[in-house]
């Protein structure tokens, strides 16, 4: 096991100097799960029978982020003269029991303790039950953690009722520990998950939002979706993914099945660690096939099924109260990821305005993992991959040649005119066909010429 990271090292130190007072200390929970499967640890969290207003006495920087509930902040410091404070805290916890979860995330009260083997009956699964000495690597199991990760099980510990009722989140962080490890979920407790699903609405908005992101980009996410659904909580906290289930499509571009399986396969292929937009836009992007969905004499068809997808989209961004650039940036990927059908055919000007959308790397990235999750065909994608690299950033984005400036001193007065020659001017620029001041002028006295005779 390694124990040589920064982080690492820094919860060493921090359980070291709490022994050093007379306290045992150890690390907790999913480092040491991390650890013993031969993981780096994204973070160390250290238990103590040290009381909270012991460890702040110990290291009086810090910060009672928990302390009603025995949790306490201890920030890094980097080893700089300056002092300077590293990016990251290490999280200590007092060995506690819990009483009563009234309101399904919180204890009522807790009683701090000094048995780190009552402290671990309280927690949520026995993978994330395990000590450790950091100072010997000695491994202390009190709730036959290694076994379950020996045999790729997924348990609560204790009843998984009173664990689930204890905190609702418990049951979607089942089901992403079960996909990011490929772990079955243990027969009780996934029985309990179904029984309960519908309690999971107790959990705030912000807290389903970051448990569905972590399972759409730690790289197993068709595997959390399917484990979503087998748990009914699909239907409870994306009911709109639910109904893509049985809505078939037209064969000739969609083999691979209906709209469910389509974007099953979307998010098999989402690596680890991609962005949540593209992840969400990957989720999301053919959530308007159920509402348009009919049968044509022709074949199936989901007419405007983009335009729908956005609205639908938005509404499911704004109830996990997403960030509004994310939502932004998701609406996009639904609103235009048809648009690649028309790359070949698009005029100059226009494929230069679709690559300007912002983060279009990622419109791409939709576009060929919706291609490889139907008909395979790359084309379209190889065409505006070589077209968009191919193009220095200002011919897709050029200096004006003229401003509204430029046509006030042409005697025009402002008002809704100027957007409307101006655009043309632009396309025209990036069409080629004009590349200077006058010709833009002259561009623009025809325009308003014609426009005028029309009138």
């Amino acid at each position: 096991m390694n124990l040589s990271s920064d982080k690492a090292q820094a919860a060493t130190g921090i359980a070291r100097t709490l022994r050093q007072h007379g306290y045992s200390a150890y690390l907790v929970g999913g480092c040491v799960r991390d650890l013993l499967l031969g993981r780096e640890p994204a973070d160390y969290d250290v238990s103590t029978s040290a009381t909270p207003r012991d460890v702040i006495r110990i290291f009086p920087q810090t910060y009672a982020v928990g302390a009603q509930f025995g949790v306490v902040l201890v920030p890094v410091r980097r080893d700089t003269a300056s002092g300077e404070p590293a990016n990251y805290s290490i999280e200590v916890a007092t060995f506690r029991s819990d009483g009563a979860y009234s309101d399904g995330r919180h204890p009522d009260e807790v009683q701090f303790s000094n048995d780190a083997r009552m402290d671990v009956q309280r927690r949520d699964f026995t993978i994330n039950g395990l000590l450790m000495d950091p100072i010997s690597s000695e491994v202390l199991d009190f709730v036959g953690g290694r076994k379950d990760l020996a045999a790729h099980v997924l348990r609560t510990i204790g009843e998984p009722a009173q664990r689930f009722a204890e905190d609702k989140l418990r049951m979607l962080r089942a089901v992403r520990f079960a996909a990011r490890f490929g772990y079955t979920i243990e027969d009780k407790t996934f029985s309990a998950i179904r029984e309960l699903a519908s309690q999971i609405h107790q959990v705030s908005r912000e807290r389903i939002r970051d448990e569905i992101l972590k399972m759409l980009t730690e790289g197993r996410a068709r595997c959390a979706f399917e484990l979503l659904d087998q748990t009914a909580l699909l239907q409870e906290v994306l009911p709109e993914i639910k109904k893509m289930q049985g809505v078939q499509q037209p064969p000739q571009y969609h083999p691979e099945g209906d709209v469910w399986i389509h974007t099953l396969m979307l998010l098999e292929g989402l690596p680890a660690g991609c962005s949540r937009t593209l992840a969400l836009g990957a989720l999301l992007h053919d959530v308007g096939k159920p509402p348009t969905f009919r049968i044509a004499p022709d074949r199936i068809r989901f007419d405007q099924h983009a335009e729908v997808g956005t609205k639908m989209a938005e509404e499911i961004c704004r109830r996990f109260r997403l960030s509004n650039d994310d939502t932004d940036q998701v609406l996009s990927l639904v609103a235009n990821h048809m648009r690649f059908a028309d790359v070949t055919r698009m005029k100059e000007s226009t494929l230069k305005r679709f690559f300007r959308l912002p983060k279009f790397e990622e419109q791409l990235e939709l576009h060929r993992l919706d291609c490889m999750s139907s008909h395979r065909d790359l084309g379209l994608y190889e065409f505006a991959r070589e077209k968009f690299h191919a193009l220095p950033p200002e011919q897709i984005r050029p200096v004006p040649l003229i401003t509204g400036d430029d046509l006030i001193a042409a005697g025009y007065r402002p008002g809704p005119l100027f957007k409307e020659l101006l655009t043309a001017v632009e396309d025209a620029q990036m069409d080629g066909s004009v590349s200077t001041k006058a010709e833009a002028l002259e561009l623009v006295q025809q325009k308003n010429t014609t426009r005028t005779s029309t009138d």
